[in-house]
């Protein structure tokens, strides 16, 4: 993947904002300080570098993709009441893939792993 100014810009606002953001949240932020900065064009260089395995793409939350910058093996709890979404430990189901590959026969080659929930601030409002 070639560099672009433009997506290093996208890059490392994702970076900054570590809430697993939606195209549209990043391009809300983006656009005050680059008006000529179109949807298109994040939508363009997030999935280029979801792509290239540079973030992962998170689908199946809402009728937005979500992003994130952390490309570690982890899982994703998302609260069914604010919709944020919170990176968890792989720790805390460890060796997953080697068991679903024992148990299944199956080959695994990844994973992405979604709990749902009420995060702590919601529950305690």
């Amino acid at each position: 993947m070639n560099y672009s100014k433009q997506r290093e810009l996208i890059l490392n606002t994702l970076k900054e904002n570590v809430v697993h953001p939606t195209a549209e949240y990043l391009y809300e932020i983006l656009k005050e300080n680059n008006p000529n900065l179109s949807l298109g064009t994040v939508y363009r260089n997030l999935n280029q570098l979801a792509e290239n395995g540079t973030i992962k793409k998170i689908e199946g939350l809402e009728n937005s993709s979500h992003f994130d910058h952390n490309t570690h093996e982890h899982f994703h709890f998302i609260c069914d009441k604010c919709k944020r979404v919170f990176d968890i430990s792989v720790n805390i189901a460890p060796d997953i893939a080697l068991k679903t590959e024992k148990e299944t026969g199956f080959i695994v080659k990844g994973y992405d792993i979604a709990i749902h929930g009420i995060c702590n601030e919601c529950k305690n409002k």
